[in-house]
């Protein structure tokens, strides 16, 4: 230190309190900046931000109850026939749905008919049973179109049957998302196969 006080370095008190109140204005964006990044993950709830319920069919596992069941016919509360499930194969349950009239097209190319009763299978909750039959008729114009670009020798063959299986379960899922944002039908049966 020196004995000249006019060459001392006095510290400006004006510059210490800009510094701390710019590091605790800092502190406080850092902070804020944290808790919103968390209420906007959905980790802190209150966000403002009203969190969007996953609606889509989800998978039913076997011995799982299905909300969205549709009801059968028959079915009568407490008749004491619960669905009895096997214990190997797929860990989910299968649904069906029947198509309730013939599929009648020509082939693609030919003067042959094809005539097929259908059904479909999903393991996913009822709601994509409620939705196959709400947009049948959808459905049934998007199979026909299917059925009419299939060539003949796709008939006669186990292969060409397995294409048109998937060209069919990919035409219904089409309709279903265009429709309801959500396919859901895993196959296509043939419940009866007629070439004419």
């Amino acid at each position: 230190m020196s004995d000249n006080p006019e060459t001392e370095t006095k510290p400006k008190k004006g510059k210490g309190l800009v510094m701390k109140a710019a590091l605790g204005l800092g502190l406080l964006a850092a902070g804020g900046g944290g808790v919103f990044g968390l209420m906007a993950a959905g980790v802190i709830p209150g966000g403002g931000h009203a969190e969007k319920e996953d609606n889509k069919p989800k998978l039913i596992r076997k011995g799982e109850e299905d909300p969205f069941a549709p009801k059968q016919e028959g079915d009568k509360e407490g008749d004491g026939a619960a669905p009895v499930e096997g214990d190997g194969g797929s860990k989910y349950r299968t649904s069906y749905y029947s198509f309730a009239e013939e599929f009648t097209s020509n082939l693609k190319n030919s003067d042959a008919l094809l005539q097929v009763s259908l059904a479909c299978s999903t393991r996913h909750d009822g709601r994509v049973l409620i939705w196959l039959k709400k947009h049948e008729l959808a459905i049934r114009s998007a199979m026909l179109a299917v059925i009419a670009d299939t060539p003949e020798e796709d008939v006669f063959s186990i292969e060409g049957k397995d294409r048109m299986q998937k060209r069919l379960t990919a035409a219904i899922n089409k309709v279903l998302v265009e429709t309801e944002g959500f396919g859901g039908v895993d196959a296509v049966y043939f419940k009866a196969f007629i070439i004419q």
